[in-house]
């Protein structure tokens, strides 16, 4: 028999920031299972640790539900663009063999039109001709909100095992509750005057109350913070609006709150060129703030949102513009060059190809050892 010759190598490497995710979106196209695992190889070729599931939204309500099935019966696309129990438990296992979380988001009170198909009474009446739906966002002054709330959440802290669900809260159209004669009276009586923010906030702390009392830790979209609701100690706010988004990073880290930067890294959109220089090129501690203020960045997430992505264009449109965020969240602050990178890069798309990732190109060139 031949002797066989072992390369011994010693790696030491570990990540700058603790939370780096990918975002995808799931409601606005649905995604298959089959795609949803391709993804999570690809994520753990690149060093991403969190699959951010936008599972629901104004669109579609994929996600079946055995608490409340009319929420997928009525809610999806159709009966076949659901995610069954056993689905969501394959995605979650399969992930958790990549040493990647799945934090599920269910986002309320807004995005919830899909909602409102399969339990009735959810949704606030709108009273204005003019508006284009019947109802508007989830009504926050019934008791039976709460209830359904609570129901679902419980169920969905069941399902998914990690420690933080995501609750949304972002992009609230207050129109239709401005139109509602009994929002406006359960307004007068609260003392929110006109200010519907007030209101806004007065459900989400109902709502982060739940979360809290089924041992979860929530994740909030910035406005949430904004809009000035009393946010649980631990409570994640996620940055997405790019413009001012230091000064962003800046309030709520004085405040003491984690966050999650995504606002320099959002993938559907799309510029000529190679526009991964200019994800790589961030800092995300490049805000003013203490050395304390500045721990509390626990880390990024590349989005993808689905208004224009399904599975044929997913993939080459993450891959490998999303790598350059990996690399950013993982090396060293001091990792910067752009010319070492794109050498890098090309090689590891390359890479990424042949394991069947439809990874797009750079610039022009080509790949050794790839089929034609």
């Amino acid at each position: 028999m031949s002797p066989f010759t072992v390369n011994e190598s010693t790696i030491s490497d570990s990540p700058r920031f603790p939370h780096r995710g990918i975002l995808i979106d799931t409601a606005r196209h649905f995604l298959s299972v089959k795609t949803i695992l391709r993804t999570l190889d690809a994520m753990a070729f690149n060093k991403f640790n969190v699959l951010h599931w936008h599972i629901v939204d104004d669109q579609s309500f994929p996600y079946q539900s055995t608490t409340f099935p009319e929420l997928s019966n009525k809610g999806s696309y159709s009966l076949s663009h659901v995610y069954t129990p056993n689905e969501v438990r394959e995605v979650i296992e399969y992930a958790r063999l990549r040493g990647i979380r799945v934090i599920p988001e269910f986002d309320s009170p807004g995005h919830t039109q899909s909602w409102g198909k399969g339990q009735e009474g959810l949704l606030t009446p709108c009273y204005r001709s003019y508006q284009p739906e019947v109802s508007g966002p989830i009504n926050p002054t019934l008791n039976t909100t709460y209830s359904f709330l609570y129901k679902l959440f419980k169920e969905i802290s069941w399902v998914f095992p990690d420690q933080f669900i995501h609750l949304g809260g972002d992009e609230v159209e207050y129109d239709c509750w401005e139109s509602n004669p009994n929002i406006q009276t359960f307004m007068k009586q609260k003392g929110f005057g006109t200010d519907f923010s007030k209101l806004e906030s007065f459900y989400i702390q109902k709502l982060l109350n739940i979360i809290s009392t089924l041992k979860k830790g929530s994740i909030v979209w910035q406005e949430v913070f904004d809009n000035n609701a009393k946010l649980q100690s631990g409570t994640v706010v996620q940055v997405w609006k790019e413009q001012n988004y230091a000064k962003e990073l800046s309030s709520i880290t004085a405040a003491g709150f984690p966050v999650i930067i995504s606002a320099p890294w959002y993938l559907d959109r799309i510029s000529y060129g190679q526009d991964w220089r200019l994800y790589y090129a961030v800092e995300p501690l490049n805000f003013s703030g203490t050395q304390e203020q500045k721990q509390l960045v626990i880390g990024g997430e590349a989005c993808l949102w689905g208004e224009y992505v399904d599975a044929t264009n997913l993939s080459p449109r993450l891959w490998p513009r999303a790598s350059a965020i990996g690399e950013r969240l993982w090396s060293r602050q001091d990792v910067r060059s752009l010319d070492d990178a794109y050498r890098r890069l090309t090689v590891h798309r390359c890479r990424m190809v042949r394991r069947g990732i439809a990874a797009e190109p750079l610039f022009t060139g080509y790949c050794d050892n790839v089929l034609k």
